[in-house]
């Protein structure tokens, strides 16, 4: 079944259609990372959004029960190059096919992902809309055939005699991309109700960390307790007097989806909980959230930081690490009080990657530590967290 993509510019790609042939609307966002697929169909700070793949080959490798990052998918669709069938991995328990059509979620495949980048690059992260020839103008679609995917560019159509019933079909789903805003997010990925992890060595001594759930991925949950952590997760409007009646040796800040602006109830907890002493350690999108609690702003990025190779240097010990990162939002430098300190900068267009206060226990950092995907070259910041709760306050 033929799939199209459309843009709120106008731009409209035509493709063969995967998944769950659903209509859906979303922002549009491309990711470079090479592997790890299954972690990005199912890390939540990608609600809301119609993922594109720079990458050309997925699926090649399946999905295994292993590699979730959480209880179900939350991107709103998946753009690929090329689709592979017939996956081959000892762990691979169904196609990625298979598990987008289990989810409702719907996916293209067979368009050129370099343009669609380059477009994204060149105009800024844009709205779109994913739909398929049965959502469409019945026998409408044969014109469209040899075209090799690009059917119209910015509105300017590249087909002649296209179908008037076709072009009013696009105008409409045009219209629709362009309606579609995206909030509130983190209240789709959030947890309901609070519940506990214990360490995975049994130790019931380990330190209490309550983890606020903006979206967070799994994989910071299981490092926390392979360290020996009694994790507690809460949701993303818990309040800080909840949050104190756990008696936590710290507090994390999750990653999640959307503008943190948006995260309210995230910021107010912030404000409250940074008078009590008690560590605070921000991941991504609580890292903006701590960013504005300590007064400063933030603003959105033209195509946002998504992928697994983006060079970050810690300022204070000068070394560069390569990291795995997913966000459209960053902290604005100049905003930010004297009190709090930039400890690490993206090298590639110097945007602020970490923050610390200089006279209380709370810092954080936009990428993400935890990988998966990526490398995990930044690890070490788990344990320089777990250190600062053991220090006297």
């Amino acid at each position: 079944m033929k799939g199209y993509l459309v843009l709120e510019d106008g731009t409209i790609f035509q493709a063969e259609a995967f998944g769950t042939p659903n209509r859906t609307v979303g922002e549009v966002v491309f990711n470079t990372g090479m592997t790890g697929y299954q972690e990005i169909l199912t890390d939540p700070s990608y609600a809301g959004q119609i993922v594109t793949m720079t990458y050309p080959l997925i699926g090649n490798y399946g999905i295994n029960p292993e590699d979730f990052e959480s209880r179900k998918p939350f991107v709103k669709g998946f753009v690929i190059k090329e689709l592979c069938q017939d996956p081959s991995h000892w762990q691979a328990a169904e196609s990625i096919n298979q598990y987008l059509a289990a989810h409702g979620i719907p996916g293209i495949h067979g368009i050129d992902t370099r343009a669609m980048t380059r477009l994204l690059r060149e105009k800024g992260t844009m709205r779109g809309v994913l739909a398929t020839a049965k959502d469409g103008p019945k026998s409408a679609h044969d014109p469209l055939e040899a075209n090799g995917g690009l059917v119209a560019w910015s509105g300017q159509w590249r087909i002649p005699h296209l179908p008037a019933a076709l072009q009013d079909w696009f105008r409409e789903l045009q219209a629709e991309a362009q309606s579609f805003a995206l909030t509130n997010a983190v209240l789709e990925v959030t947890t309901p109700h609070p519940y506990h992890l214990e360490p995975q060595d049994g130790s019931p001594t380990g330190p209490r960390i309550v983890v606020i759930d903006f979206g967070v991925k799994q994989n910071i949950l299981r490092i926390l307790t392979r360290l020996g952590c009694q994790v507690t997760v809460v949701p993303a409007t818990a309040s800080a007097e909840e949050i104190l009646a756990l008696q936590p040796a710290g507090v994390l800040f999750s990653n999640g989806p959307g503008d943190p602006k948006d995260a309210s109830d995230g910021i107010n907890t912030a404000k409250a909980l940074m008078d009590t002493n008690i560590p605070l350690y921000g991941i991504c999108l609580g890292h903006q959230i701590l960013g504005l609690a300590l007064g400063g702003n933030s603003y959105k990025l033209k195509f946002g930081h998504r992928g697994a190779n983006h060079p970050v240097k810690d300022l204070i010990t000068g070394r560069v690490y390569i990291t795995s990162q997913n966000h459209g939002y960053a902290i604005d430098e100049s905003s930010l009080p004297d009190d709090v300190i930039v400890t690490h900068r993206h090298l590639n267009d110097g945007t602020v990657e970490g923050i610390m206060h200089t006279q209380r226990p709370i810092w954080s950092v936009q990428y993400h530590p935890e990988a998966s995907p990526g490398p995990e070259d930044s690890r070490y910041l788990f344990d320089r967290f777990l250190q600062a709760l053991k220090q006297p306050s």
